[in-house]
């Protein structure tokens, strides 16, 4: 009965074969401590020696202690233990929710912007080349023929990157699209400036800049929807076409300044439905794979702006 409750005191369950003894504890060599009674002597609670010769059991299955309980480690006495699951370093894919992600709609305004930065850099340095070298100014004034040549040129990339949108998203067509494109319009741009003075072209540059900066900033921080006055847009754009031809076959100074006005003003809206247009938050987006029309967009816009101002600037003056 004590060998019995010693094992369950202990976590076993099963008792020990009949036969087993337990051993007494071995103190030998510990200082200060008598020696280990002789085993002829009857000591407290064994039996006389000799000890009987019975058979070990067999080891059986491992029992745990019942009686052992689990203490939550402390992760500021443990600072190595903590209750954040262990990092995986498996290749899992990422997924994105879709291009309405913020950091896909920041690389695509970026990418935007970077192109149209090169694309206007171009340009006007061809508008500085035909307007401070008096040899390509000469060369272009005797040469119309070039401005309708490069005319051509530049339709053919347009509706190629307006109309197929397989096309412009096909790298790297789209950019040597683009790039023809930039070079032709570069070239029309330069030669109508070729026919104003300097000082004409700078004050037109100089508004410009002014005018295209200010509606980007307000585009991007307004809460207005300009996208939802695309329709509205559409129909002035068909008045400034019937208008242009009322003015080819009436020469009126003011009414040219009218028109040019007129123009300047409904380029100067749609470059900020374009702008909106990159941001996806308003009620019309562009998908981010269309970088390509995004920056197209823009550079017309903003050509069309100058192109304008430089009439207006030029007819006042005369």
């Amino acid at each position: 009965t004590n060998r019995s409750n010693l094992f369950a005191c202990h976590g076993f369950d099963q008792p020990p074969p009949p036969g087993f003894v337990i051993p007494p504890p071995n103190y030998a060599g510990m200082p200060g401590v008598p020696g280990p009674p002789a085993y002829c002597q009857a000591a407290p609670g064994f039996p006389h020696a000799p000890f009987p010769h019975a058979p070990f059991p067999q080891p059986g299955p491992v029992l745990y202690p019942t009686n052992v309980c689990f203490v939550k480690a402390d992760p500021i006495n443990h600072p190595q233990q903590s209750d954040d699951p262990p990092p995986v370093y498996d290749n899992q894919e990422i997924t994105l929710s879709g291009f309405d992600d913020k950091s896909v709609r920041r690389a695509f305004v970026r990418k935007v912007f970077l192109v149209l930065t090169v694309q206007l850099t171009v340009t006007f340095s061809f508008v500085a080349l035909f307007t401070f070298n008096t040899n390509i100014k000469a060369f272009v004034r005797q040469n119309s023929w070039t401005y309708w040549v490069s005319y051509l040129i530049f339709i053919i990339p347009l509706i190629s990157i307006s109309c197929c949108g397989e096309f412009r998203r096909k790298h790297p067509w789209n950019m040597v699209a683009l790039s023809i494109l930039t070079l032709s319009m570069s070239y029309m741009t330069g030669m109508i400036a070729s026919f104003y003075d300097t000082y004409t072209v700078i004050m037109a540059v100089g508004i410009t800049v002014v005018v295209c900066f200010t509606v980007v900033v307000f585009s991007l921080q307004s809460k207005y929807d300009f996208t939802s006055c695309v329709g509205v847009l559409f129909v002035c754009m068909i008045v400034l076409f019937v208008f242009g031809i009322l003015c080819i076959f009436i020469r009126n100074n003011i009414l040219q300044i009218v028109y040019a006005s007129l123009g300047a003003l409904i380029f100067t809206c749609f470059l900020a439905v374009d702008t909106q247009l990159l941001l996806g938050n308003k009620k019309l987006s562009l998908n981010p794979e269309e970088y390509v029309f995004g920056a197209l967009n823009l550079y017309l816009d903003i050509i069309n702006i100058f192109l304008f101002i430089l009439q207006i600037v030029g007819r006042s003056r005369n």
